[in-house]
């Protein structure tokens, strides 16, 4: 249970970085990204995207299995996208469109990737 709280913590603390890099990115030459969150805001969109994301992307998966078969996979962009454009409505502080919300998503997929496969290298040179 710890250790599942653990990687809950770094999972928060990994989506509120890759959200402030999204804004980053993408505020800078698109007007569809307003921000008015400062740091605590940005930990607190974190923590509504892992919420949202730990809670309901096995459900949306699920009920679009066909439209990702369909696509072979890239519909999964669009339900990662969903999942941020509505934690993002919830969060106060940061909006976006839709469609960076979806830019979002890949942004944030990158970041956890990148962290998770450190974290592999670190773990096989431990050997823990």
């Amino acid at each position: 249970m710890k250790q599942q709280f653990a990687v809950f913590l770094v999972r928060w603390v990994l989506n509120s970085f890759g959200l402030w890099i999204a804004v980053r990115l993408l505020g800078t030459g698109y007007q569809d990204v307003e921000v008015t969150a400062g740091f605590w805001g940005f930990l607190l969109a974190g923590l509504i995207f892992s919420l949202v994301n730990s809670i309901f992307k096995p459900l949306a998966v699920i009920l679009s299995l066909p439209a990702i078969l369909l696509t072979l996979g890239l519909f999964v962009l669009v339900v990662n996208g969903s999942l941020v454009y509505v934690s993002l409505l919830i969060a106060p502080g940061i909006s976006m469109s839709f469609i960076n919300s979806i830019l979002t998503g890949i942004i944030l997929s990158l970041v956890n990737y990148i962290v998770s496969a450190a974290v592999e290298i670190r773990r096989s040179k431990t050997g823990v």
